[in-house]
Formats: C-alpha cells, structure tokens, sequence
C-alpha cells in the first residue's frame, strides 16, 4: 500500500511538472501585449473590394490573392496593444470566416489613437448578442491621456460601406 501511494505520487508529481512546462506554450496564442481586445460587427463583399485600409504604411494584409472574386464575409477584431512607455496602440483587424475557419484578412492602426498616446482602459462593443445582421462596426474605446485623469470614451464605428470614423464620444 505505502509502495503503491508512493508510485501515484511520484505519478502525479510527474504530471505536474509536464502541466507546468507545457502552460508557457499557450501564451502564444495571446501576446501579453495586448490588453483589450473585442470582436465585433459584420462585413461581406464580393470578392474585388479592398480589405479595410487607411494608413499607406502599417496595414498587414494577409488575405489570399487565390480567393479573390468570390463571396467574402467575416467580423472586425478591435484590440489595443500596449507599448514598452505603457501607451497603447490600437488596431482593427478584418477577420474572414473561411471554410477551414477565422483567418486575417487586413490588420491597421488606427492613428487618431495613436497621436494621442493613450493608455487604454477598456474595449467594448455596442453589444454582446454575437453576430449582428447588419454591415459595420460599432466600439467604444476608453482612454486616458493622463494617467491620472478620468477615462474618456472613444466611439470607432464603420458604416456599411466600410468607411471608419473615430471620435470622441458624445453623451
């Protein structure tokens, strides 16, 4: 009995040890960087229309040129990013739903925020309900431009031709 308590506990010492290696493995899929992130909104085209772009420089896109011309449909991914002097950058992903799953179609940054060093306090969509039916895109960013100061909130919101506003929220 005692030999057998000591097999199950080096067993499950063991198996701790492998837990506790392989838990750095998914911090991958997430970088610490980034503090708030939401998913949100709906966007469709036929296949020619330019993914979301407003900065000639700092815009990824990683869609497949092979796909082009044919039914395209997805969410936007919204997320701020945190930077080495605690300020953060924040960017609007286009994310296309593909048969073999969520894939990026174009990533930018969204420079209003970034002229204003902000720090980031929350992300939130305008709701919680999934999908929406309707094309765009609807978040409110909170930030700070002084640490010390009370968030203000931020509104991004794309029309369902695919233009982008950022602006100060008005109550």
């Amino acid at each position: 009995m005692a030999m057998r308590r000591i097999l199950m506990t080096s067993l499950l010492l063991a198996g701790w040890s492998v837990t506790a290696e392989a838990a750095p493995a998914q911090d991958a899929l997430l970088p610490a960087a980034v503090i708030f992130a939401t998913s949100t909104g709906y966007w469709e085209d036929d296949g020619n229309a330019p993914d979301v772009e407003r900065a000639p420089t700092g815009a990824e896109s990683v869609a497949h040129p092979e796909e082009e011309g044919t039914q395209r449909h997805g969410y936007y991914k919204l997320f701020a990013v945190r930077q080495p002097d605690r300020t953060s950058k924040v960017y609007l992903q286009q994310i296309a739903q593909t048969e073999t799953g969520p894939a990026i179609a174009s990533t930018i940054e969204l420079q209003e925020f970034s002229d204003l060093k902000p720090y980031v306090t929350d992300i939130r969509s305008e709701n919680s309900n999934g999908i929406i039916k309707q094309p765009g895109l609807f978040a409110t960013v909170y930030l700070k431009t002084d640490p010390a100061a009370e968030p203000d909130g931020w509104t991004v919101l794309i029309d369902e031709f695919g233009d982008i506003t950022v602006e100060k929220a008005t109550n």
